[in-house]
């Protein structure tokens, strides 16, 4: 049989938001579900800001005098440095940053400090809260993300000329120069650094004064608002503005791109530091050893790289499925918006900071990725030879791929078939198919824009250089 649990009185120094319908307080099982702060604590200063507005704005509407609304003002900056000192302590009826901010002023200005939440919901507060805490995050990771594209862009210079194998299939492809292939990965981060700086711009609307679902009637001017808080503009729906996290969502998909691009680059160096390869040495701080091998040094830097990518991905997930399940408007589902934000933000800063100092710190192997070049990937560079001589492009094709059967049958590089053989095969051969056996000479004929001939790497390096410039100005 079922015994009704005995619930513990409230405590005389609970401040709640709501309750006045309520006989009973939350089930204790309710109150630690229902409590954010773990998580939403980390928006303290973004609730003092949007709530310093809000005062200004209640001033404005004619619902504080001047002495109030400063009285407020100056009493929430005495929060932040509460805040900011650890001073800050937390009550057993405290559901969240709120709560806590409410009754902490509440407990300065008495019941001045409950007027503020006048026509304003936690609805529109936090979505508020979270626009002013994402601006910053997304400044801070374009910061972290134009170290990175800097640091490449330094090594690809550094070593400007270094030839090695294109891999397409992780099998030898074309010969390319390191430089064009550490590039490539800077230029994917280019590209996530757009994204975050679109996103930026298209999630700068306001949602303040949207209250509950229905807007404020209290005369609160939202255009003045926005302009107080830095915000573009204002939300034009009060229902799709409390219950919108499309924005969270855009800010952990790019995140999640951002990591996947970062787990590619990992992967590759990770391949090309083995024993096998030994393209890269990473250096003694980004590595690690074996508890029973003595010789072992693990590239654990660029495993965490790579498995962090999974955890910030499935962040994505979780988020997109908590919006599924959603009606319109608030629901208390999207609490967890912020646990799913927070950690790819966490997660993300930490991998771009190692991946930072690994690339600045690893040591380019010229020798080894130089030996690894062999003559089979002279077989594009072969046919184009041909097509220079009037060849269509698949009948070289055809001719090329003769000319490795014949050269894999007898166990030898292309360049050691003779001439005479080549010509039987194709009467297009001539002596300066000699000529056509230099890697160098090969790369630098790849001068087409996004090539890798050094020309065109040099202008790659140029517009990384700018685009990380023109990013540092805006982190």
């Amino acid at each position: 049989m079922s015994q009704q649990t005995q619930q513990p009185a409230i405590p005389k120094s609970c401040y709640q938001l709501w309750g006045g319908r309520f006989s009973q307080k939350p089930h204790q099982a309710l109150q630690a579900l229902n409590n954010s702060l773990p998580y939403d604590s980390r928006l303290y200063a973004d609730d003092l800001d949007a709530s310093k507005a809000y005062a200004e704005a209640l001033h404005r509407a004619g619902h504080l005098d001047a002495a109030e609304a400063d009285k407020l003002v100056k009493s929430l900056e005495l929060l932040r440095f509460d805040w900011v000192e650890g001073g800050v302590k937390f009550q057993p009826g405290d559901e969240d940053v709120h709560t806590v901010n409410e009754r902490l002023l509440v407990e300065i200005t008495g019941e001045l400090g409950q007027r503020l939440h006048t026509g304003r919901s936690r609805n529109d507060q936090v979505v508020t809260d979270m626009k002013l805490w994402m601006r910053k995050a997304i400044r801070e990771t374009l910061g972290r993300v134009s170290r990175v594209i800097e640091t490449a862009t330094r090594q690809a210079e550094e070593n400007l000329g270094v030839l090695m194998p294109g891999y397409t299939h992780l099998q030898r492809a074309q010969t390319v120069q390191f430089s064009h292939w550490l590039l490539s990965h800077a230029f994917a981060l280019r590209e996530d650094a757009k994204r975050l700086i679109e996103l930026r711009e298209r999630a700068n609307v306001l949602p303040l004064g949207s209250g509950a679902l229905a807007g404020n009637p209290l005369g609160i001017d939202r255009l003045w608002l926005a302009e107080r808080l830095g915000f573009s503009g204002v939300t034009p729906n009060s229902m799709h503005a409390v219950g919108d996290r499309d924005f969270v969502v855009d800010f952990i998909y790019c995140c999640s791109l951002v990591s996947l691009h970062l787990s590619r680059l990992a992967e590759d160096l990770i391949i090309y530091s083995t024993k096998e390869f030994n393209f890269i040495r990473l250096d003694d701080s980004f590595s690690s050893g074996s508890s029973l091998m003595p010789q072992k040094r693990n590239p654990d830097s660029l495993e965490l790289i790579r498995g962090i990518s999974g955890v910030i991905t499935s962040n994505l997930t979780g988020i997109m499925m908590t919006i599924k399940g959603t009606p319109s408007t608030y629901n208390k589902d999207l609490q967890f918006d912020k646990e799913y934000c927070f950690q790819s933000f966490d997660k993300l800063s930490q991998v771009l900071e190692v991946t930072d100092g690994v690339l600045q710190t690893m040591q380019v192997q010229r020798d080894a990725m130089e030996s690894a070049l062999s003559t089979d990937m002279l077989a594009t560079d072969w046919a184009y030879y041909l097509v220079k001589k009037g060849i269509p492009f698949r009948q070289a094709h055809h001719f090329i791929g003769k000319v490795v059967s014949l050269a894999e049958e007898r166990g030898v590089g292309i360049t050691e078939v003779p001439l005479g053989e080549l010509q039987v095969i194709c009467p297009a051969f001539g002596s300066d198919i000699a000529s056509v056996a230099d890697y160098a000479n090969n790369v630098s004929q790849y001068d087409v824009i996004g090539g890798t001939a050094s020309a065109s790497v040099v202008e790659q390096l140029r517009l990384l250089k700018k685009f990380a410039k023109e990013l540092r100005k805006q982190s």
